[in-house]
């Protein structure tokens, strides 16, 4: 007997579509994690992202959840993706990039794009899911006084309610600072295990933080007492341990000889990370490459445990 074939996608709300794994799990109370899409079309290299993209979604299902990977597809949103969805969006080199700002303009005109960190946790939030994982946050960037040059991540956590597993900011930016704009926008930053913030390859950013949690369970009580309280994510920095971790060194050299080619460059904007990124996953020799895959990997099982913990929460 042939397998029967895959349900179509259920769509739950004008312009959103959801997969019926995802769409049953939330009808009936079980946990979910969100996940972007933009890893996968833009962070990592073709063909390892495919197989990564795998890798997430399993380490989600190990946590307990289950996954919603998120991308736009012709103009509609997606909540989970089908195995032919996911190729889509790991084999197209054209795909755009989407944050929260431009996702009227591909809803408009039909087009498609892997979904960032704000508009990843826009659309899990008004999908009805609580807690999403991520490799790192954008934020503030370096001589941001002179360019203004802020990720869009920081304004949307401020406003969308959910719980974001990551490890940290990505280390080519101003930690400080972004710490400082977090903290202005009334985001929650809790360590898991730990006060210090990671700086995403390496453990320890050389920032620290107020608060930590010991296990999922205290994080999902966390969110749900700040869900009660006022709009807001809540940040789950989860670091990796020092043996793990991308050689100090070898961080420090490779981030300082990145920066310096992009200014060379000239490369500004939304342009400078793509850029960096390139430049150390060959200047390392594929080492931030391994190490980024690790992270997410380890930020998504983390989270798939938060969701569980959070779906035996009473509401």
């Amino acid at each position: 007997m042939s397998a029967a074939a895959p349900l179509p996608a259920v769509p739950t709300s004008p312009g959103m579509s959801i997969s019926p794994e995802v769409c049953e799990a939330l009808a009936a109370g079980r946990p979910v994690v969100a996940l972007e899409s933009t890893l996968l079309a833009h962070g990592l290299p073709r063909p390892d992202n495919r197989a990564a993209a795998d890798e997430v979604e399993a380490a989600v299902r190990v946590g307990g959840a289950v996954p919603a990977t998120i991308a736009v597809l012709d103009g509609v949103p997606h909540v989970g993706l089908t195995a032919d969805e996911v190729d889509r969006v790991c084999a197209d080199p054209d795909l755009a990039k989407l944050g929260v700002r431009d996702l009227p303009v591909a809803a408009a005109l039909g087009l498609s794009g892997a979904t960032t960190v704000s508009s990843t946790a826009l659309l899990a939030a008004r999908a009805g899911i609580g807690v999403f994982a991520t490799g790192g946050l954008g934020g503030v960037h370096r001589q941001s006084a002179d360019t203004f040059d802020e990720s869009a991540d920081l304004v949307a956590l401020a406003r969308t309610s959910l719980v974001v597993v990551c490890a940290g900011v990505k280390s080519i930016l101003d930690v400080p600072a972004t710490l400082e704009r977090l903290e202005s926008l009334s985001v929650t930053v809790v360590g898991y295990r730990t006060t210090t913030f990671p700086g995403f390859y390496v453990a320890d950013s050389g920032s620290t933080v107020d608060w930590s949690v010991d296990d999922a369970a205290q994080a999902a009580a966390v969110f749900a007492a700040r869900r009660d309280l006022v709009p807001g994510a809540v940040v789950v920095a989860n670091p990796l341990p020092t043996g793990e971790q991308l050689d100090p060194a070898l961080h420090d050299r490779v981030i300082a000889g990145a920066l310096a080619a992009a200014e060379d460059a000239g490369v500004r904007g939304k342009a400078v990370t793509p850029f960096v990124l390139d430049h150390l996953h060959r200047a390392s020799e594929g080492a931030t490459l391994a190490v980024n895959v690790r992270l997410v990997l380890r930020n998504a099982e983390l989270a798939g445990q938060i969701a569980a913990a959070l779906a035996a929460l009473p509401r």
